[in-house]
């Protein structure tokens, strides 16, 4: 399986919207340096399929704080939490309109983790991925306070007891590195999911359950210690000193799993029928990223700089199948059954 990591580099986004879209469908695009006309004059809807405060509440409002001020509109979001994102899927689909005026931002992974579970009622080529803004590995932590000091420490327990594991939703990357974990080392692990990265924290913290797994940057806090990653690198040693590369050390023979992976999508009929208002959305989308107020804007939230990265259409349909390929190969941890 090809390793994410090595496919998500900057690419050019024409050449990546065109691989896509199709050279034919591409061609149709207005190449001049002018904005789609009169667009927009109105508001940008966003639908959310989590609850606000969460990781993807925090990227969306850094991203489009700096966005707007090249579309010279607002961004009014919108969330729609329950069944794991399909809630939020299902209410954009259903109802937004195909005007290029509704998109939809969630995180990747475990909404395609959902439908590997269980298919949605749409078809899964009428939406698509355009902007991606960050790649987030899933890791494990625990509280400051827990008996747990290091990785091993967790796998030792869970082999004489079952041990409640938080994590926002059970279809996740970060979950099923949990699963595979438990699986590899014969510890015994309890997934609780607990509706959002603020709740997990939070079951972590008080106690709730034993230990938690979630993307990285949504865990960074004072009370909370970072003890592996499901990463075949630490991209931030200084903040998290004590991660144990799980790969590496328990011979898992798992890709890296890319946790947090938000990104921007939109119904293909949108983009079929306004193809010059799309063509706005990504080229002024792009320029996010090399503004300096969108690094300010990330670090006043304490998210991780390092972890924000642009990814095109053609990156997120990557990552996409990326994502998909390894949750057919562990369907049965995700569903709870056992391969025939």
């Amino acid at each position: 399986m090809t390793d994410f990591n090595d496919i998500f580099s900057r690419r050019d986004m024409l050449k990546g919207t065109a691989a896509f879209m199709g050279a034919g469908a591409f061609s149709s695009f207005p190449f001049s340096n002018a904005l789609a006309a009169g667009y927009p004059d109105q508001n940008i809807q966003v639908y959310v399929p989590t609850r606000a405060g969460g990781g993807a509440d925090r990227n969306l409002r850094a991203f489009t704080g700096v966005w707007k001020n090249y579309l010279k509109t607002n961004f009014e979001p919108g969330f729609y939490p329950g069944a794991a994102g399909r809630v939020g899927y299902e209410t954009y689909m259903g109802k937004a309109k195909d005007d290029c005026y509704h998109l939809i931002f969630g995180n990747m992974g475990p909404e395609v983790l959902n439908w590997v579970v269980k298919k949605p009622s749409f078809g899964l080529d009428e939406y698509f991925y355009f902007n991606q803004v960050d790649a987030d590995p899933a890791c494990i932590f625990v509280s400051n306070k827990s008996k747990f000091k290091h990785v091993d420490d967790i796998i030792a327990e869970g082999k004489k007891r079952t041990l409640n594991v938080g994590t926002s939703r059970l279809a996740h990357p970060a979950s099923l590195g949990a699963l595979v974990l438990a699986q590899k080392t014969g510890a015994r692990f309890n997934l609780v999911p607990l509706s959002g990265g603020r709740n997990t924290r939070a079951g972590v913290t008080t106690g709730e359950v034993d230990f938690g797994v979630l993307p990285c940057s949504s865990v960074l806090r004072k009370k909370i210690t970072v003890v592996a990653l499901f990463d075949d690198k630490n991209p931030l040693p200084k903040r998290m000193p004590k991660a144990v590369l799980t790969n590496d050390h328990f011979k898992l023979g798992l890709p890296p799993l890319v946790a947090g992976a938000r990104a921007f999508g939109i119904k293909k009929a949108a983009v079929d029928k306004h193809p010059d208002r799309f063509k706005t959305l990504v080229t002024t989308g792009e320029k996010v990223f090399s503004d300096p107020a969108y690094k300010k804007a990330v670090v006043k939230t304490k998210a991780p700089w390092e972890l924000i990265k642009y990814g095109d259409v053609e990156a997120c349909q990557q990552y996409v199948k990326y994502i998909t390929d390894i949750g057919k190969d562990y369907k049965s941890l995700l569903t709870g059954k056992k391969k025939s």
